[in-house]
């Protein structure tokens, strides 16, 4: 066959880009047309989403594909970070830019809701991980503040139904991102109006879910003349990027009710857990606060979030306003230099979720558990390394005790990856075989539900074979495992009051 091209938006916390996936009908190939940064932009105390800054770098991106493939560009998705949304009034104007999730003000938001609706109370509607950042508890921070917003809204979209808006100017609320929510119940793929109707959070504001692969039909027409796509559709992947990454694991389909491999998709946040074929939501997944997210194929996502390479991003950033511009090879060759195992955090700590100096968090955090602090730059990058390592293991524990399974591979996708140092210390430190890649698993995932739902490829399964003929992965077996197992017992002893 003829290539077929698809374009995905994948659009991450820290940065975003247009990727063309060419189908040749046995192997997919990338070719990436635009790339641009992304971040919170501060004013009077509150983070926001420079959402219209995002859309034109969005438009340039389409103009900049169909300059060299034109008809030939079959669909486009887009696929962001959970939790974040914007309002839209009844005439769809846009309500403002939108909040970022990581804002101090849900923090209380987040323990007020818990003192009006039980943790599990919440847990049962909707099987969600606790976090401050959950679309719950921002949306019950502008209800106690009476945000004007809020009683000007007609309609609630999340940031990839936002932009899916902006491109067909059809409105819906695509499942896996509903689902990072915490209002979203995964037994009746519904809202869960109950519960919002208990802290005084207006559901009429929602819309209807639609699942990965609906077609919303063609851009609109005005986009299309502007970009030169006039036959183009947009079509919904999973819209969560963590669905998408999933989706692009190169394992074994369909799921099992035992799965005896887990994944880490790795990127800002750290995404680890099991592809069941079902949610699991009982008192094991709420000790432990897993959460459960919609998948591709009317699976479930059994996951933490972790946080991941944003303790690498933001001492980086820090360092470069101190004049200290390292590129990534460089601080992955400071961080194999530093002497392992000296001291650990714990990367999900409060303190580590927006703080103002990364580098001087970990150091505060390593002083007041009383450790080792680390001396310059390169033992700060080994102690995050090392803790994240030594957190992957103690969520791996976890996945094993909700599939019942040994875990016998982790599969680590995105762009994580080619941090092949942390690829290396996380198969030490779990004592499993790591697989690594595809980088591009979150576009790749995208492109992939696009070509299924346009027919070009059968299903899932075929999809994933698709992928494991397309692009290569990287293998990394578990060294020095006693020395890991020692860390592992002091890690514990030293973070156990954070969890």
């Amino acid at each position: 066959m003829a290539d077929k091209a698809y374009l995905a938006v994948d659009l991450g916390a820290s940065s975003g880009r247009h990727m063309a996936g060419l189908f040749d009908g046995e192997r997919l190939r990338l070719e990436e047309f635009h790339r641009f940064e992304n971040g919170p932009v501060t004013m009077a105390g509150k983070m926001h989403w420079d959402i219209l800054r995002l859309w034109t770098e969005i438009v340039d991106g389409m103009r900049a594909a169909s300059k060299q493939l034109g008809s030939d560009i079959v669909s486009i998705g887009v696929d962001t970070w959970g939790v974040d949304f914007g309002l839209l009034a009844r005439d769809d104007t846009l309500l403002g830019n939108p909040l970022h999730y990581r804002n101090p003000r849900f923090a209380d938001s987040y323990q007020q809701a818990l003192e009006v609706v039980p943790r599990a109370d919440i847990f049962s509607h909707t099987g969600l991980q606790f976090m401050q950042i959950n679309t719950l508890y921002q949306l019950y921070a502008m209800r106690q503040d009476n945000n004007p917003l809020l009683e000007a809204a007609e309609s609630l979209l999340m940031i990839p139904d936002l932009l899916h808006w902006m491109l067909s100017g059809e409105k819906c609320n695509e499942m896996s991102d509903a689902s990072t929510t915490q209002f979203y119940n995964p037994k009746t793929g519904d809202w869960a109006h109950d519960l919002l109707k208990k802290l005084d959070i207006p559901s009429d504001i929602l819309g209807q879910i639609a699942q990965p692969g609906t077609n919303l039909g063609r851009l609109r027409p005005s986009l299309a003349e502007e970009v030169g796509l006039p036959t183009t559709d947009v079509v919904l992947p999973a819209s969560h990027d963590t669905g998408s990454a999933v989706m692009a694991v190169p394992a074994s389909w369909p799921p099992r009710d035992n799965p005896d491999w887990c994944y880490i998709s790795l990127g800002t946040w750290a995404l680890m857990g099991i592809e069941a074929p079902r949610p699991i939501i009982d008192e094991n997944v709420l000790d432990l606060n897993f959460t459960n997210e919609g998948g591709v194929g009317g699976t479930s996502r059994v996951l933490k979030n972790i946080c991941g390479m944003w303790l690498l991003q933001e001492c980086r950033r820090i360092w470069a306003q101190q004049g200290k511009s390292w590129s990534w090879d460089e601080l992955t060759a400071m961080s194999k230099s530093a002497p392992a195992h000296k001291a650990f955090i714990y990367p999900d700590a409060p303190d580590f979720m927006a703080p103002a100096d990364m580098p001087a968090a970990i150091c505060d955090f390593c002083k007041k558990t009383g450790q080792p602090v680390p001396a310059d730059e390169s033992a700060v990058l080994r102690c995050a390394l090392d803790s994240l390592a030594l957190r992957f293991r103690q969520v791996l524990e976890m996945c094993e005790s909700l599939s019942g399974q040994a875990m016998k591979t982790i599969h680590i996708v995105g762009g994580g990856t080619q941090n092949r140092l942390l690829c290396q210390l996380t198969a030490d430190a779990t004592n499993r075989p790591v697989v690594a890649g595809p980088i591009e698993a979150t576009a790749i995932g995208n492109l992939m539900m696009q070509a299924v739902a346009a027919g070009d490829v059968a299903g899932i399964g075929e999809a994933r074979e698709v992928i494991r003929r397309s692009f290569d992965v990287e293998s990394y077996q578990p060294t020095d495992t006693a020395a890991w197992d020692e860390a592992y017992d002091k890690y514990k002893t030293i973070v156990k009051p954070y969890y």
